[in-house]
């Protein structure tokens, strides 16, 4: 596969990354064509057999299913699954030189930061910064407009996700800035719409 340049979303459950990556593929970034790889939703439309992705196993998909069950990540050990649905998406999209793939949910935590560094360039990290009080407002009000179709945003649910969060999924940031990546932080508000995301990303 061709390395390009990406654009890695990092923030909680519910900060909106997921919205933010959808107006990117929409709109484009410095006018420059987005590819939005949404890893979480990929993985959920594969699990309700709503997308097939003809390299993974029946195996594979029940493990999958396993995952979101729990809330957990995707180890080291695994990540030949995940390597296979980002291979997948980037054939189906057919990118173009100069165009940007933004990267949501995939890396999720350190080990897979040097995988994903193989197959893609993160040359940005845009980190979506809210308190758990405000993931919870944002979840409870639908502020992204994309929690309708969410079987996995009950209280302890999103709790688990945010400690996983904390734990595993923050240390990113330590990992890119080492690397020199350029790194973009945003504080996000309860009721923050993605045009107030674009606004503050530039």
């Amino acid at each position: 596969m061709e390395r390009h340049e990406a654009i890695l979303l990092v923030g909680p459950t519910g900060s909106g990354k997921t919205p933010l990556g959808d107006a990117m593929e929409a709109h484009g970034l410095h006018g420059r064509k987005c590819h939005h790889f949404d890893f979480g939703h990929i993985l959920r439309s594969i699990v309700d057999e709503q997308f097939c992705v003809k390299s993974l196993d029946e195996g594979d998909v029940a493990f999958l299913g396993s995952v979101l069950e729990s809330g957990a990540l995707l180890e080291d050990e695994h990540f030949h699954i995940a390597e296979k649905i980002l291979l997948d998406f980037a054939s189906r999209r057919q990118i173009a030189k100069g165009d940007l793939v933004v990267l949501n949910g995939l890396p999720r935590h350190i080990g897979q930061a040097g995988d994903v560094d193989v197959l893609q360039d993160v040359r940005t990290v845009i980190a979506l910064s809210c308190t758990p009080e405000v993931v919870f407002e944002r979840i409870g009000t639908n502020a992204g407009g994309d929690r309708d179709e969410r079987c996995d945003d009950n209280m302890d649910a999103v709790r688990r996700r945010l400690d996983v969060y904390r734990l595993r999924t923050k240390k990113l940031l330590d990992h890119y800035h080492r690397r020199s990546v350029k790194i973009i932080t945003v504080q996000i508000g309860a009721a923050w719409s993605v045009q107030d995301m674009l606004k503050a990303i530039g």
